[in-house]
């Protein structure tokens, strides 16, 4: 025993604590001898997975509702190791999603769990399945309460490390705020891309500069602007997001700004406009770019400035606000068409980041589709449901052009489309891509998709063999992969790649040669 808990101790010394999660579970896997073991952590009445081995990839994504889960609830009630013998009627959440790839999805058929506690307080779960044809031994009870100290030692590690960063970016706050330390982040993905994308915007919002979030409809740029907010200084004051596609301009100036009463017809009393409602905070404009003229210049002042006017008031009111944009223009064509201003589009943009599409993703989308699979499970009263290995290659071959928001549509219509279909739903059911039904199905990646898929899976590789990037390697290493995608998609025209990219020509090609791209003149 005391060998086996050595050997778990050196995995997850001195390891990224991502690297160090699924060090650790695949060890366990090993000296247990079973298919699966699952490390979920407490998000309110949710389980949501650190680190899985043994189940599909898109288990990853999935939040277990702890009500809804039989076996879950068990496990959370007690300290003690919980075992759910070959037979046992409750269902499980993993049936179906073994990752056993011989054909039928198979159904869980013996299990072992145990939660887990930091400082006194349930921190969240340790699972171990095996399907048919093997079974835990008596002994494994014990030496999962071993087993299980180790995991808990880890798991109070990374926490340490959490909350040193904490005191590192919040040095002058009073106090860390814990409720602060380790959100649940809901930008799901494992793929080099959105790792590098994630540590570039948490440096950046630990600043105070206007960040400015590009890329396609359907990214979910939303969600990167909350975690600027969570990761920044202003962590404990308002987010305000203001959609701008939305305002009518005629009342834009009057939301933006407030208005006091009297001003205009119907304006009863004062108001706060939404950059004054962020005061402290943060001020998330969303498609900034439908922003009217009339409007423009005026923002500009407040960037400039730190001061709004009210409408109907004589006297400029001090704010102090974070802005963070985001748009799917390329917001340099708009400048040069006269629709906005040149000198707002720098305010705005001193610290451009760029959110990849899904297609640049990878394995990403089967991530994602785990989380929507397990949205519609629990929508629909299913037992189970899962993605055919049909289905997910089909997922990954797709172009698209809706990323993750069409992403969502298309796992939902299935689901349905399933249930309409007579599907039993105390079955696992199996999504096949009959099923998904992707629009002008012949979209798929066709613009050098082996370079960048290769790079990533290279990179995956490293970062799970404990060789991981320094800050500056990771994003040169997307910035590098990221050209050279465009160059393929453009055919070499670096005037293009600039536009879509929003980078000025002459500063491109600068990055490109000092990213060491050869046929950068």
């Amino acid at each position: 025993m005391n060998a086996e808990l050595s050997l778990i101790a050196d995995m997850i010394a001195d390891l990224p604590r991502a690297v160090r999660a699924q060090r650790m579970v695949r060890t366990i896997r090993d000296q247990f001898n079973c298919h699966a073991v699952g490390l979920l952590r407490l998000e309110g009445d949710t389980l949501a997975p650190v680190a899985f081995e043994g189940l599909t990839r898109e288990a990853i994504g999935r939040r277990f509702v702890i009500a809804q889960h039989p076996r879950l609830v068990s496990i959370l009630s007690t300290r003690t190791p919980v075992r759910f013998l070959p037979g046992n009627p409750l269902p499980d959440p993993y049936d179906g999603l073994l990752d056993d790839r011989v054909g039928e999805p198979l159904p869980v058929h013996d299990c072992l769990g145990m939660s887990l506690h930091l400082e006194g307080h349930l921190w969240g779960a340790l699972t171990l399945d095996a399907f048919e044809g093997k079974s835990f031994k008596a002994t494994d009870i014990e030496r999962l309460s071993a087993f299980a100290l180790v995991v808990e030692a880890a798991v109070r590690v990374s926490r340490l490390e959490e909350e040193n960063r904490s005191l590192r970016l919040f040095r002058g706050s009073d106090s860390i705020d814990r409720s602060t330390v380790s959100v649940p982040d809901e930008i799901l993905g494992q793929s080099a891309v959105i790792q590098a994308v994630l540590r570039e915007l948490d440096v950046a919002a630990e600043s105070d500069l206007p960040i400015l979030l590009l890329g396609e409809t359907g990214v979910g740029k939303d969600l990167f602007a909350q975690r600027v907010h969570r990761q920044s200084l202003r962590h404990r004051g308002p987010l305000v997001q203001v959609n701008c596609a939305a305002l009518p301009e005629t009342l834009a100036e009057s939301e933006l700004f407030g208005h006091i009463k009297g001003t205009f017809s119907g304006a009863t009393a004062d108001r706060v406009g939404r950059i004054e409602a962020a005061e402290g905070g943060t001020l998330f404009l969303d498609e900034v770019g439908e922003l009217p003229l009339s409007i423009q210049a005026k923002l500009l002042r407040t960037l400039q400035n730190g001061e709004i006017q009210r409408l109907g008031e004589d006297t400029p009111r001090k704010v102090n606000v974070r802005f963070v944009s985001a748009t799917n223009r390329q917001l340099q064509e708009s400048v040069r068409a006269g629709r906005f201003r040149a000198d707002l589009y720098h305010r705005l943009s001193v610290y451009p980041v760029h959110i990849p599409p899904l297609r640049e993703r990878g394995t990403d989308v089967l991530i994602l589709a785990g989380r929507f699979l397990e949205i519609n499970r629990s929508r629909l009263g299913l037992r189970s449901i899962r993605l055919s290995e049909r289905s997910e290659i089909a997922l990954c071959r797709y172009d698209w052009p809706g990323n993750v928001r069409e992403l969502e549509h298309v796992i939902s219509r299935a689901a349905l489309r399933a249930v309409s279909r007579g599907a039993d739903r105390n079955d696992i059911l199996t999504l096949e891509p009959e099923l998904l039904l992707l629009e002008n199905s012949d979209r798929v990646i066709v613009h050098a998709p082996s370079k960048l898929e290769s790079d990533i899976s290279d990179q995956e590789q490293k970062s799970s063999s404990h060789e991981t990037l320094s800050m500056r390697q990771a994003t040169e290493l997307f910035q590098r992969q990221l050209i050279q995608r465009e160059l393929a998609r453009f055919q070499g025209n670096w005037a293009k790649v600039s536009r879509s990219l929003g980078i000025d020509t002459s500063n491109l090609h600068k990055l490109a040669k000092r990213l060491g791209l050869k046929d950068a003149a």
